[in-house]
């Protein structure tokens, strides 16, 4: 499979600490649901690209709205979303693919959703691209990450509300604060991404951490 990620992939042990980092803080994808809903009709058939520990897909798949599906690169990411589906006694079909070239007919979806992982795309205008794909006509996309000029006070107040400790949480900054953010995209520059591909009505908004990116096809 080609590579679809930038740097070190998350699989094995990392993915497994990810998964219980993110797994302290359910309430957050609570947030990302309430996103969804507002963009959505109840039985939509939604598309998570890159749902990881797949927490966001199963809390939509637990409103008993939706058909969702979850595609990831991470192997570990799958087996560990599956598992979970399963502990919740919800389905989701998570699969393994790239992003920049899904494993899904046309006009697959009525929308798609990433959180916290565009940026880490090597590919961004492929998976744009695909994104645009798998749409059907009038189906919306939503991107959500965090943005390459946040401030580290906005870090540190959303580090706060993940609710770590010890080790997880001097880590987490620290990602937040360095690496990461240099992965990441301003406005511009995702306004930028999105007028290489397909798409012609887009939005992208500002909070102090993250941009929330809103694609029409």
């Amino acid at each position: 499979m080609t590579k679809g990620y930038k740097g070190v992939g998350m699989e094995g042990a990392i993915a497994r600490w990810y998964a219980t980092s993110t797994g302290k803080s359910p309430g957050r994808f609570d947030e990302q649901v309430v996103k969804v809903r507002e963009r959505t009709a109840p039985g939509s058939e939604i598309l998570e690209l890159a749902p990881g520990p797949g927490y966001l897909s199963i809390a939509l798949a637990r409103t008993g709205d939706y058909a969702v599906t979850g595609l990831d690169i991470s192997e570990t990411f799958v087996e560990i979303a599956r598992s979970k589906a399963a502990e919740a006694g919800v389905e989701v079909d998570f699969r393994l693919g790239n992003a920049s070239a899904m494993p899904f007919d046309d006009e697959s979806f009525d929308f798609v959703i990433c959180c916290a992982a565009f940026k880490n795309f090597s590919d961004p205008v492929g998976a744009l691209q695909e994104m645009h794909r798998v749409l059907r006509p009038g189906g919306r996309a939503l991107i959500n990450d965090l943005r390459r000029d946040v401030s580290k006070e906005a870090v540190d107040e959303d580090v706060d509300r993940m609710g770590l400790s010890g080790l997880s949480k001097t880590f987490t900054r620290y990602m937040l604060r360095s690496f990461l953010p240099r992965r990441a995209y301003t406005k511009s520059e995702f306004e930028r991404l999105v007028s290489e591909t397909r798409f012609r009505t887009y939005d992208v908004r500002l909070s102090s951490l993250s941009l929330d990116v809103d694609l029409r096809k």
